[in-house]
């Protein structure tokens, strides 16, 4: 038996589909490991071939084909170091979520995940058989468990690990983020760490994915449930630690332990780290959007700059007879705060030459949100026709809790490629362009300070339509992400008329939300693939 056991956590971004560029990436951090770090062990996150999540990608023969000659690259080119990966497999026409051990040419053993989460952004039902079995192995002359992401959420996999005379459990992870996820993992950790008795090796995944960020925060706890090692969040890492043999028990020597942020800078890494790699991984050179003087474009901005750099981000004033000269003077010094590109364009005669050829046709009806609507449309007309000409990304600029009631125009405001807002509430987004700010003010305090406005019509303020956004987000909290039932929210002191008006604008503008671009996750219940309503329903709560 070795003296001691020493493992490295690489906590990497993969590309989801792209399998040989993953396996690359696998082969050069493992042998990183193994020189630099003198690793006997190397841990990669879940389905690491694959990137997370590769959806139905798994049902394409071809795709699954590529992955076993993955495998057999990382096997017979990786020496010297254990080699721990994820990756889908496919036995006897079934397939399974599993982790590998490769170590000098041969294949130690392969686990197949246990519990599979269906719910929130999870569908591994849909693909994946579960498995049965624990898997133990011997790397450097010690006994180690492996188990994958679900597992470490429910009692058994790990303790039937430790039964099968584990010394060290390895736990392979793509865990996305929201905010509060990192108190919720501490405890389930803590919690199998307990039940096996057993130090527990936590790898996860990093970078966005479409909607979802996965953060990263790979951890190892001590066998008495200590603190020993914790990557950084939102970038990669490759962490090692060493444990020492004592009497029969692995015991982690202390390793780095990277400060967690607090949690408004966990929400503004997130939507830079998922903006950003939206981005690049889609190959875009840059973004364009839509700077109105308002707080939201003012703050997608500032993502997208310390997503991307400023020398990417383009950002459009889109002027009607409606803009007033403050919110003119507030884009052009935010712009200039944050050193992008700037440009100025007028919407009006786009807007009166559908009005006049509309006329005949309206007739003598009344303006209404009609004509708003027009105006925001050709505002997205203008914004849309740069990014086909210069193929920077459209961003749009709503927040959560327009996007929750509709207020939002489709094909206007709505339009573009990326979201980043999408599941920040109006409060939030007050709130973190503050946070921001204190770090160097890059929004000017008047955009923070003025009542919000589409500025569509005259003297238009968001709550002449709108409860007070801080009433409106705290109704959308409990019944959207809480799933709070309507007579609760009553119950507990709101109105009851702002609830019905609420919640039934909420159901009415499901089909809007349907229509909307991807957006970063950052709560517990982000519409879209995690919150999936019917369109056409006759469920009425507010007519109770």
């Amino acid at each position: 038996m070795s003296e001691q056991l020493r493992v490295a956590m690489a906590q990497l971004d993969t590309r989801v589909g792209d399998v040989s560029g993953n396996v690359e990436q696998v082969i050069a951090t493992a042998l990183r490991a193994r020189d630099k770090h003198h690793a006997d062990a190397v841990i990669f996150p879940e389905l690491t071939l694959t990137g997370y999540p590769p959806e139905d990608l798994l049902f394409r023969p071809d795709f699954i084909h590529s992955i076993g000659q993955a495998l057999a690259r990382i096997r017979d080119e990786v020496t010297g170091v254990a080699v721990v990966v994820g990756f889908p497999h496919h036995e006897k026409g079934r397939l399974y979520n599993s982790a590998a051990v490769l170590q000098d040419g041969m294949v130690l053993g392969v686990y197949h995940k246990h519990h599979l989460p269906n719910g929130g952004v999870f569908d591994d039902k849909r693909y994946f058989e579960s498995g049965s079995t624990p898997l133990v192995v011997d790397i450097a002359g010690h006994r180690c468990g492996v188990t994958i992401c679900e597992d470490l959420w429910h009692p058994g996999p790990a303790r039937w690990a430790a039964d099968e005379g584990a010394q060290v459990l390895f736990n392979l992870n793509a865990s996305p983020f929201h905010a509060g996820k990192f108190a919720d993992r501490e405890a389930v950790i803590r919690a199998r760490q307990e039940e096996a008795g057993l130090p527990v090796v936590y790898v996860n995944l990093v970078g966005g994915q479409d909607e979802v960020v996965y953060d990263g925060v790979s951890v190892v706890y001590g066998g008495d449930g200590a603190l020993v090692a914790r990557a950084p969040a939102f970038r990669e890492a490759l962490l090692p630690v060493t444990f020492i043999p004592q009497g029969t028990a692995l015991v982690p020597e202390p390793a780095e332990v990277d400060a967690l942020p607090d949690e408004d800078e966990q929400v503004y890494r997130a939507l830079v780290r998922g903006l950003g790699d939206y981005v690049n991984k889609n190959g875009f050179p840059g973004v364009v959007l839509g700077m109105s003087g308002g707080i939201d474009s003012a703050f997608s901005a500032a993502v997208a700059v310390d997503a991307l750099g400023p020398d990417r981000v383009h950002a459009v004033m889109l002027t009607s007879r409606y803009t007033s000269e403050e919110s003119l003077e507030d884009a052009h010094a935010c712009a200039q705060m944050l050193g992008v590109r700037y440009s100025s364009l007028n919407v009006d005669t786009a807007f009166q030459a559908c009005m006049d050829e509309l006329a005949p046709l309206f007739g003598d009806r009344p303006m209404d949100t009609t004509e708003e609507n027009m105006q925001s449309r050709a505002r997205g007309l203008m914004l849309m026709a740069l990014s086909n000409k210069f193929g920077s990304m459209v961003l749009a600029t709503g927040n959560k809790s327009e996007y929750a009631v509709g207020y939002a125009t489709l094909y206007g405001d709505m339009c573009g490629g990326f979201a980043p807002l999408k599941d920040v509430y109006k409060t939030e987004v007050y709130r973190l362009s503050g946070w921001r700010n204190a770090l160097g003010r890059v929004i000017p305090q008047r955009i923070i300070d003025k009542a919000p406005s589409a500025e569509l019509r005259p003297d238009q303020k968001d709550e002449d339509s709108l409860p007070p956004y801080p009433v409106l987000d705290g109704i959308l909290r409990r019944y959207v992400d809480e799933d709070a039932a309507l007579a609760t929210l009553i119950d507990e002191g709101y109105d009851d008329e702002a609830v019905r008006h609420v919640v039934a604008l909420l159901h009415r503008n499901e089909y809007k939300r349907r229509q909307a671009a991807p957006g970063v996750k950052v709560t517990r219940k982000a519409f879209g693939r995690e919150r999936r309503y019917p369109i056409t329903s006759g469920y009425r709560p507010w007519t109770g």
